[in-house]
């Protein structure tokens, strides 16, 4: 068999390391000795002794459909072998959290995860369910956490001179040390004028970082989540 397909470039190579590494900029590889997580529905392939669980609602299970659209199940991998995740062929990345860490991400951006990291569902301070229901993970422990995003995301320093604005359909998530709240830029009035629409934005202070995807949710995309 010949031609660009079968190239290097495209070609799976022997695994360089244990646990999760990114195969392509669509795709993560994790090379599975015990146990991880994933997204249910994010595995494209696998080989070796694996054995998929389904985790219930997990991490997800508390977003409102607002949000996330259907939320965020979770399966466990168990076994030896190795396990290709992807969704909706989106930008993947790797986030390392070490002792002390907390990253608060946005479950619709979830793929997988080592099992030693600890997960809890929080809702964003400021927004309560009358402001939305902005549920997110948080994350902690020591280990490795795959995200996924629509195109390239901006990763923006946040420091008590320059607190961020950011649109909830945009974030990603943030680490610790920032707080958070609802900001209205507009009015009713404003908007029915012919404003921007951006009538409320989440406002981060503090000292961290704050990730964002270059797009917005719509409506027929949220649905699918």
């Amino acid at each position: 068999m010949k031609g660009d397909l079968f190239s290097s470039e495209h070609m799976v190579q022997p695994a360089s390391a244990p646990g999760m590494t990114v195969e392509n900029s669509k795709c993560i590889r994790y090379s599975v000795n015990g146990e991880m997580l994933a997204r249910q529905g994010a595995m494209i392939a696998y080989r070796g002794q694996l054995q998929f669980e389904r985790k219930g609602q997990g991490v997800g299970g508390m977003l409102k459909r607002a949000v996330t659209g259907e939320g965020l199940p979770l399966m466990a991998v168990r076994g030896q072998g190795e396990a290709w995740f992807a969704h909706e062929a989106q930008n993947c990345f790797i986030v390392e959290v070490e002792p002390g860490d907390e990253f608060t991400v946005n479950g619709r951006n979830v793929l997988c995860f080592d099992a030693s990291l600890s997960y809890r569902i929080s809702t964003v301070k400021g927004s309560g369910i009358a402001g939305g229901g902005l549920f997110n993970s948080v994350f902690t422990g020591h280990g490795r956490l795959g995200l996924v995003c629509e195109g390239s995301p901006l990763v923006i320093p946040v420091s008590p001179q320059y607190p961020l604005y950011v649109d909830t359909d945009a974030i990603v998530g943030w680490s610790a040390g920032l707080e958070t709240s609802l900001h209205r830029s507009q009015s009713m009035g404003s908007m029915l004028r012919g404003g921007s629409g951006e009538a409320v934005q989440l406002l981060l202070q503090g000292e961290g970082y704050v990730v964002v995807r270059p797009s917005e949710a719509t409506p027929q995309k949220a649905q699918q989540h």
